[in-house]
């Protein structure tokens, strides 16, 4: 996220800082704030805001604007993409199917975003502040480094999510917590990020925790971060397409779509290895097709 701050105040947020709060304001007088560590760039004190770049509250409220406008803007495009040209639109005709259920999959999401924002900011602001291990010169880990990173983050946060997310299926806390996205018993891709936003939060806590124990690249964990939401948006779209060669390795869409139905199975992001290793796992089979309540219906 110091990269997206550092382009936004570039070329967007000096001014509308500028204008908010002006050096010449006599309320905020004219400080230098002593500039805080970052492991990205150096970050220049702006010359026109009496609010500097490197000042907190300036960095928490610039951070907050722009991971609402972001997540928004990738759940909207992501999602109406793949509800437009992947999700079989005939699979609203199924009997589990809620009135009304992609608007209120995307009032729930919008209704989460900010908390999840507020719960996440404190990790892009250490970010910023350069307490991650995130780097920019490919040359100080090498490019095999760089390559094999990419594995070992998806292995790494698919381990961890598959906790936390069988975690929030337990008894004590499955109600408040993860209830609300097992709503979508037929999940659009809209469901995706449909959930109370401490359950939202949680499962995205190992991308974060990431960075700050293990160097990835910066523009590779932005490039990642994409994928995660675009991946978490793709495995919603209640396909139950089976018997592709990487079905017993890959936990796609079929798999998904099983654990919506069925509850307690397939709790894992990308793989199945943990899923098979701990007994969660179920195997998709055409038989198990959602779509076949639909056709019953026809």
């Amino acid at each position: 996220m110091d990269i997206i701050l550092y382009l936004a105040d570039e070329y967007v947020l000096d001014s509308v800082w500028a204008n908010l709060v002006p050096l010449h304001d006599p309320v905020l007088p004219s400080l230098r704030y002593r500039q805080l560590s970052s492991n990205f760039t150096t970050i220049a004190s702006s010359s026109q805001s009496a609010w500097p770049r490197d000042y907190f509250f300036r960095q928490i409220l610039s951070l907050s604007i722009i991971t609402l406008i972001g997540i928004n803007l990738l759940y909207f495009v992501f999602a109406g993409l793949s509800y437009k040209f992947i999700f079989n639109h005939d699979m609203m005709r199924h009997p589990r199917f809620l009135p009304h259920q992609i608007m209120l999959e995307i009032r729930t999401s919008l209704k989460a975003f900010p908390m999840m924002t507020l719960l996440t900011l404190p990790w892009f602001q250490a970010e910023v502040m350069g307490y991650s291990r995130l780097y920019d010169d490919v040359d100080q880990y090498g490019w095999a480094y760089l390559i094999l990173s990419v594995p070992f983050f998806l292995l790494f946060t698919d381990y961890a999510i598959y906790w936390v997310h069988r975690f929030l299926h337990h008894p004590s806390i499955y109600k408040t917590f993860h209830k609300p996205h097992h709503k979508w018993i037929i999940p659009t891709p809209f469901a995706s990020h449909a959930f109370h936003p401490v359950d939202g939060y949680l499962q995205s806590v190992p991308y974060h925790l990431f960075v700050f124990l293990f160097p990835l690249h910066r523009y590779l964990y932005l490039g990642l971060f994409v994928f995660v939401n675009f991946w978490s948006i793709l495995i919603h779209d209640s396909d139950m397409i089976t018997g592709h060669p990487l079905e017993c390795i890959i936990n796609g869409p079929a798999h998904h779509t099983l654990h919506h139905l069925y509850f307690t199975v397939n709790y894992g992001q990308y793989f199945t290895w943990a899923d098979r290793v701990y007994g969660s796992y179920r195997q998709p089979e055409s038989s198990l097709d959602p779509y076949l309540e639909v056709k019953k219906t026809s």
